[in-house]
């Protein structure tokens, strides 16, 4: 059902600041820029490896854009540092429906455009033991 480790969300408050050290320690660079206005966020992703399905491993780093996004109140309960995990699927809709009688229930039904283009949903943290997570399926390539 999963393909990959598509990202690690981190949410901060000055994006180029954390940009600039996760390239400066790490060698991590940058590789795509996108403000989602939809979700009151600006994210840098920064390109950790490749993956066997031809796509990437990234680290998301999350910024709000307004006070009234869901990520500036996380921001000022949490702090900085770890949102959520993605794990890349072909379908996420197919993802959702796989997933077990009773488990975790998708946040949002159909998926919802998230950056690049991507089709993406949320499982809450209280059905998978704490942590938020999110299912992102890419966009696919014309024929």
């Amino acid at each position: 059902m999963f393909t990959r480790l598509d990202h690690v969300g981190i949410v901060c408050h000055d994006l180029e600041a954390t940009a600039a050290f996760y390239r400066s320690v790490f060698g991590f660079d940058a590789v795509h820029r996108e403000v989602i206005e939809s979700q009151g966020i600006r994210e840098v992703l920064m390109r950790v490896n490749g993956t066997d399905d031809g796509h990437e491993t990234c680290l998301q780093l999350i910024a709000p854009v307004r006070e009234d996004s869901a990520v500036s109140a996380w921001l000022a309960r949490h702090g900085e540092g770890v949102h959520h995990l993605a794990f890349g699927t072909a379908d996420v809709r197919a993802a959702i429906l796989g997933l077990p009688p009773g488990g975790p229930a998708a946040l949002f039904d159909p998926p919802r455009t998230g950056s690049r283009g991507t089709a993406v949903t949320f499982l809450h943290p209280r059905d998978c033991r704490g942590v938020l997570t999110e299912l992102v399926e890419m966009p696919r390539s014309p024929a």
